[in-house]
């Protein structure tokens, strides 16, 4: 079984409060932890996985030599390659699933500032989607929901039929090419890969159990946060 993972590492981080004026390395993907920039620590996960075969990562042009240069300093083990990014999460997901090959039989998408997946959840969401043919990672919510109208609550919504999405998220190649195709022809963009399938109403999208220490890394209080995941898993390691 082929399976090819796609990073979209395009992100201008502006929610770290940092402006695409400025270094390369102030990108929220780029920023140094412990010595290792994020992206190399969610790609180092991935590498670790049997499974996976390659791994692609989109990246903005003015990047691509940095990337490069990161990745050729690290031995992975397996195929590591870069593609051109997009302005959007979906158009860099795209670039990448147009440079895999066709025999892929499925596609994994998981964010680049997710650098505390950790292997098991990487592997049970691949063997549910070669099962199922979609799957993700997603955890259920511990705050009671709120639907509301502006400032005003119009509906408790109940937390057992609620998930927050995480990823990765990993389809069959075929089925996941047909849904970018379809919402590119839509005109429609979504928030994550898994959003681009449901349209299709082809496969019901099977959600594997996260954690939440699969946390996203978008604000500058994430990082206080990860310095201590890094710590605790550097220390569970020894």
């Amino acid at each position: 079984m082929k399976v090819s993972v796609i990073i979209p590492a395009a992100g201008l981080g502006t929610r770290m409060g940092r402006g695409p004026a400025e270094s390369v390395p102030s990108r929220k993907q780029f920023l140094v932890l412990d010595g290792s920039p994020i992206l190399v620590r969610t790609i180092r996960k991935f590498a670790s996985v049997p499974a996976i075969t390659e791994i692609v990562i989109a990246v903005r042009p003015e990047d691509q030599e940095w990337v490069r240069e990161v990745i050729a300093a690290e031995q992975f083990g397996k195929s590591v390659r870069i593609v051109e990014g997009g302005d959007s999460r979906q158009e860099s997901v795209e670039h990448g699933l147009a440079s895999l090959d066709p025999d892929t039989d499925l596609v994994a998408v998981h964010d680049a500032v997710r650098p505390f997946i950790d292997r098991a959840t990487i592997e049970k969401v691949i063997a549910e989607a070669a099962e199922c043919g979609a799957a993700i990672v997603g955890i259920v919510p511990v705050d009671t929901v709120k639907k509301v109208h502006r400032n005003k609550i119009r509906q408790t919504i109940p937390r057992e039929h609620l998930v927050l999405a995480q990823t990765p998220q990993v389809f069959r190649y075929g089925l996941l090419h047909q849904a970018f195709s379809q919402a590119r022809a839509d005109g429609f963009t979504g928030t994550d890969e898994a959003s681009l399938v449901e349209r299709l109403e082809q496969v019901e999208v099977s959600v594997v159990a996260g954690s939440d220490r699969n946390i996203k890394i978008t604000k500058p209080g994430d990082l206080e946060l990860a310095k201590l995941f890094l710590a605790q898993e550097t220390a569970a390691a020894k």
